[in-house]
C-alpha cells in the first residue's frame, strides 16, 4: 500500500516502540484510589475551584441584594394587581 496523508493503515508490529506495549491503567488518578480517595479528591477539587472565584465586595453584595429585593417586590405587586383583575373578570363573567 502507499503511505498517503491521512492513511488509516495500522503500523507493523516491528514499528511499534517498546513503551507503547506497556499495559496502561485506565482512569488516571481516579483509577488508583478507592471510594474514600475519590471522595477526598472531589472535595480538594471543590476547594481549588472555590479559590478561583472572584467574590463580590460588601458594597457590591449590598447593591445586588437591594436590586433583587426591589425586583421581587415589583413582581409581587404586578402579580397581585393581575390577580385582582382576573378575580373581577371571573366574577363579572360567571356572576
Amino acid at each position: 500500500m502507499t503511505d498517503a496523508v491521512g492513511s488509516i493503515d495500522m503500523p507493523d508490529a516491528e514499528d511499534e516502540a517498546p513503551e507503547s506495549r506497556k499495559k496502561t491503567r485506565k482512569g488516571g488518578k481516579r483509577g488508583k484510589k478507592g471510594p474514600l480517595g475519590r471522595l477526598a479528591l472531589f472535595y480538594r477539587q471543590i476547594v481549588a475551584e472555590l479559590r478561583k472565584v472572584v467574590w463580590p465586595t460588601r458594597n457590591q453584595l449590598t447593591t445586588y441584594t437591594t436590586v433583587v429585593i426591589i425586583f421581587v417586590v415589583i413582581m409581587i405587586g404586578l402579580v397581585t394587581v393581575m390577580d385582582y383583575g382576573f378575580q373581577a373578570a371571573v366574577k363579572y363573567v360567571f356572576g
